[in-house]
């Protein structure tokens, strides 16, 4: 004989909200959001704070004044906020901003050129500050004529997020009449201190021929592996000089650089480091 009871239904949809939000929690935000699309009930559940608490980093650092807006009523509106890529929080000191991956929560970061150690950086022949509106920083770095060319960028290891992979990128643009960012290629080097590891690569920070002291003899002699950058929403360019893992326990600065001194460059205007989750 044929059943008469009526179908099931959503038997999940049936738990209790905290129930609910107990296992989103143990999700990612992604998830969190894809599950408040799929019905009231399930929208009450991942809108609560415990969810979206568990995907807040416990230990932010501190910010500038200002930045989180005080009216701010529920954790998934300060992760909203902190998760905006387009409109990063400054840190207290002013030269570094930050914001979370939207995805899994991880931490991001920009270090601003003032935060950088840029060699010859402070003497106005070879590279000079100049004003900029379109960045949470007020200033960028402009190469000026440099033979040794050499920037270094330092973040403590506890800063990062745990159990992620990181991809370091410088960001800048590049001048008209710029020399010497073609060929050769910079050097690149990522490292964690404490750590054997360690990630290097070989870049070009202009995508065509960029003047006339680029040697005729070496053009076309670009590494196979070298890599090219590419423009970002914002205007600027970016591209990737190394990559490492952030575990557990890490204790340490993770070192990123940049060097080539075998040609005289100009042109570069740098506006930081980017640090963001490996894609």
């Amino acid at each position: 004989m044929e059943s008469t009871s009526p179908p099931a239904g959503c038997e999940i949809a049936r738990l209790p909200d905290d129930l609910l939000s107990a296992t989103l929690a143990r999700t990612a935000p992604r998830d969190a959001c894809r599950a408040a699309t799929v019905s009231p009930a399930f929208r009450a559940a991942a809108d609560a704070d415990v969810v979206w608490s568990s995907f807040l980093p416990l230990d932010l650092p501190p910010l500038a004044d200002g930045e989180l807006p005080a009216d701010m009523l529920s954790k998934k509106q300060l992760f909203m906020r902190l998760s905006d890529p387009g409109s990063p929080v400054l840190l207290a000191d002013g030269l570094t901003s930050m914001w979370l991956d939207r995805a899994t929560g991880a931490k991001c970061y920009m270090l601003s050129a003032r935060k950088l150690g840029i060699a010859w950086g402070d003497t106005p022949q070879y590279w000079r500050w100049i004003p900029i509106t379109v960045s949470r920083f007020s200033e960028a770095a402009e190469l000026q004529y440099v033979w040794w060319l050499e920037i270094r960028g330092n973040i403590d290891s506890k800063m990062l997020s745990q159990h992620t992979t990181y991809s370091a990128y410088t960001v800048f643009r590049v001048a008209d009449g710029r020399r010497g960012l073609h060929f050769p290629c910079l050097e690149t080097s990522v490292s964690l201190e404490g750590s054997s590891s360690r990630s290097t690569r070989r870049v070009c920070l202009d995508n065509g021929h960029d003047g006339a002291n680029t040697w005729p003899s070496m053009r076309g002699d670009i590494p196979q592996d070298a890599l090219f950058p590419r423009e970002r929403g914002d205007g600027w360019m970016e591209v990737e000089v190394g990559e490492f893992r952030s575990s557990e326990g890490d204790d340490g600065e993770v070192s990123i650089r940049l060097k080539e001194t075998s040609v005289a460059k100009s042109g570069l205007v740098v506006l930081g480091i980017e640090i963001r989750p490996k894609v």
